[in-house]
């Protein structure tokens, strides 16, 4: 874990997107972990999540607080046409919000879920082939590749996916199916 940390320091300081192997403290897989880091505005963090969902061959779990992305959801939509498993878990203010894409993605047939049982579900997670997770403070919305200060981890890592499979799990257990908010005409 020490030189997980180092590493993402060493990059924190020298800025872009780029893949590092983990040195001996790796998890015990059968290939040692790595990770990509990006940061924005304007760092292409959204071209990375799209290239690592679109690397996806099995499964694809999000835990999202806002996903207003179209690239990304459109992502998402590609990988179920493709025959990923893509499931989503959002948090209940996506279920009003004007450009949540949450009924895109269960148009698509997705199974979208509303965990509401936390004043936030803060998360920004997925969790990809069981060994793949994008996380950090990088919610899944234009916003936060072209205007806000955010940070974005791509982590291939087999035991750290499945803490965040677990963790996705738990809330999912307690979320509720996705059901769109019909506005009343006046």
């Amino acid at each position: 874990m020490r030189y997980l940390l180092l590493g993402l320091l060493s990059a924190l300081l020298a800025g872009g997107c780029r893949e590092e192997p983990r040195g001996a403290a790796s998890a015990p897989t059968s290939q040692p972990a790595s990770w990509r880091v990006c940061f924005s505005p304007r760092g292409d963090c959204t071209r990375l999540i799209i290239e690592t969902i679109a690397a996806a061959r099995a499964g694809i779990l999000v835990q999202a607080y806002s996903l207003t992305s179209r690239p990304i959801a459109q992502a998402l939509i590609d990988a179920h046409q493709r025959g990923v498993s893509v499931a989503v878990l959002l948090d209940t203010s996506q279920r009003t919000e004007r450009q949540a894409l949450a009924a895109v993605l269960a148009e698509a047939a997705i199974p979208v879920f509303i965990d509401a049982a936390h004043r936030i579900a803060h998360n920004k997670v997925m969790v990809i082939d069981d060994d793949t997770v994008i996380t950090g403070s990088f919610n899944f919305t234009r916003s936060a590749e072209e205007a806000n200060a955010e940070n974005l981890l791509v982590i291939h890592d087999r035991a750290l996916a499945q803490r965040y499979r677990d963790n996705w799990d738990l809330h999912r257990r307690h979320a509720a199916p996705y059901r769109a908010v019909r506005s009343t005409p006046s």
